[in-house]
């Protein structure tokens, strides 16, 4: 029986490459899918891992009906197995709706992941509807880690160097320098913390700044 997974875990957690790992798997067992993925750091309609895999995909905008997709496709006389879905905390609810129909009515596998909960500590739109329809829920063992060597849990979006946990829920940033402020106050950067750094705002570049001071104590 087909089924629909999801699989979760903070950025640099492996979502990417665990995408691309599956979809190779299957691939090589001569299982014939497709890939999908939006906003993607490398850029439109292509899924790529921190660790420089890339594969080309299909675009998933808010328009796109995976089911009259996949229909459309099958009925043009194409074969698909499985659909690798990354990003999909982006997807809309809707979307998530269809492609639990594809698994049901179609028997075709498939694969989700995405992060669980934004900048903000709240879940995205498409993951809280993958929690409430998946068959399977996947939270990956390999562990993001604090600036500070705990377990990260929390991904947190900075502005001009400080965490910030208001603004539009969808905006592209960088990830690389998270230990720095940006050059150009105006870029959006992202990075992960455990759960007491994220509730503090203790960024890396800001515990970097104050590393010479203590952390205050928890009173008021």
């Amino acid at each position: 029986m087909a089924e629909l997974h999801f699989f979760t875990g903070t950025m640099d957690s492996g979502k990417s490459t665990l995408a691309l790992q599956t979809n190779h798997n299957h691939a090589a067992r001569g299982r014939v899918g497709r890939i999908f993925t939006t906003r993607d750091r490398a850029g439109e309609s292509i899924l790529s891992s921190r660790l420089g895999l890339t594969h080309e995909a299909l675009e998933v905008d808010a328009d796109f009906d995976f089911w009259r997709y996949v229909v459309d496709s099958l009925t043009q006389g194409g074969r698909i197995d499985y659909l690798i879905c990354d990003e999909a905390q982006f997807y809309t609810r809707g979307q998530i709706d269809q492609l639990a129909k594809v698994v049901d009515e179609l028997q075709i596998d498939v694969f989700a992941f995405g992060i669980l909960t934004d900048f903000r500590t709240a879940m995205f739109e498409g993951s809280a509807r993958l929690v409430e329809l998946a068959d399977r829920m996947n939270v990956l063992q390999v562990e993001a880690l604090c600036w500070c060597g705990k377990r990260a849990t929390h991904n947190a979006r900075t502005e001009n160097g400080a965490m910030v946990v208001e603004g539009e829920v969808i905006v592209v940033g960088d990830v690389d320098t998270i230990d720095e402020v940006p050059a150009d106050p105006s870029n959006v950067a992202y990075e992960v913390l455990c759960r007491q750094h994220h509730r503090r705002r203790l960024t890396a570049a800001r515990a970097k700044a104050v590393s010479l001071a203590p952390e205050p104590l928890p009173f008021g």
